[in-house]
């Protein structure tokens, strides 16, 4: 073997190292990740998107030597995968805040039964609406840019091959959950609202009307204001929601309080 072919291998192990090192922390986030992580989208393809990552975020994060033991390799492995995880399952809940938003939308407004078990996750219309709405507008607006920059970001505070602070992980997904759980019932407000007013109302009149069947009267009405609800509020809800997740691919590991 010629020195110029020996030094040759020797580039492309550390490259390939590199790569796989890297691809250890971006195919954990890409699954998680809206549009490109769904259950719908083939393997194959996730794959492809992943290795896609792999090439334009390896070039930006610094390299770590190559690790000769066993146990350095499994140590690096874990490493990698719980914190491409923890970006991931981040951003995942942003899904979850539209899929519960949708939920309660449809149970204050009696549309909670309307193509509810039509797919593999049991959600009524309105929650597929948003989640559509909320994936193509995350996409339109560069999810994928804004992926490989935390990802590339994520280096400084989650260095590669070191396990991050159980505490600090702990207190950071609470953080997190509380966040998605409070922009659900933001989100939901509007549909809330109509709902109480319908309630109260509808119990006003039949107070003072006790012969008249409000229910037959006051269904087609919730029905129909609901509707219009999600057809004026829809566009700002996503456009908050988006905000939301471009302040935490932003800075995901800031507190949110």
């Amino acid at each position: 073997m010629t020195p110029a072919l020996a030094d040759l291998l020797e580039i492309t192990n550390r490259f390939l190292w590199h790569g796989i090192a890297v691809f250890l922390r971006v195919a954990p986030l890409v699954a998680m990740l809206p549009a490109f992580g769904e259950r719908t989208v083939p393997a194959r393809v996730k794959l492809v998107i992943v290795l896609g990552f792999v090439l334009i975020i390896a070039p930006a994060v610094p390299r770590i030597p190559m690790v000769a033991g066993f146990d350095t390799l499994i140590t690096l492995a874990a490493t990698e995968t719980l914190a491409g995880l923890t970006l991931g399952i981040g951003v995942r809940l942003f899904i979850l805040a539209l899929q519960t938003t949708g939920s309660i939308a449809a149970q204050s407004t009696s549309l909670s039964q309307i193509l509810g078990g039509a797919a593999a996750d049991p959600l009524p219309a309105m929650g597929y609406v948003l989640i559509i709405g909320g994936i193509a507008l995350a996409v339109m607006a560069g999810l994928h840019i804004k992926a490989a920059a935390l990802v590339i970001q994520s280096y400084d505070l989650l260095p590669m091959g070191a396990f991050p602070s159980a505490k600090v992980v702990s207190e950071w997904g609470i953080s997190r959950i509380a966040q998605a759980f409070a922009l659900s019932f933001t989100l939901a407000a509007p549909f809330v609202i109509l709902s109480v007013v319908y309630n109260l109302a509808l119990g006003v009149i039949n107070k003072a009307m006790p012969q008249l069947m409000v229910a037959f009267v006051g269904a087609p009405l919730i029905t129909a204001g609901g509707l219009l609800v999600l057809l004026l509020a829809s566009p700002f809800m996503l456009e908050h929601w988006l905000n939301a997740m471009d302040a935490y691919l932003a800075n995901p590991y800031r507190m949110p309080r």
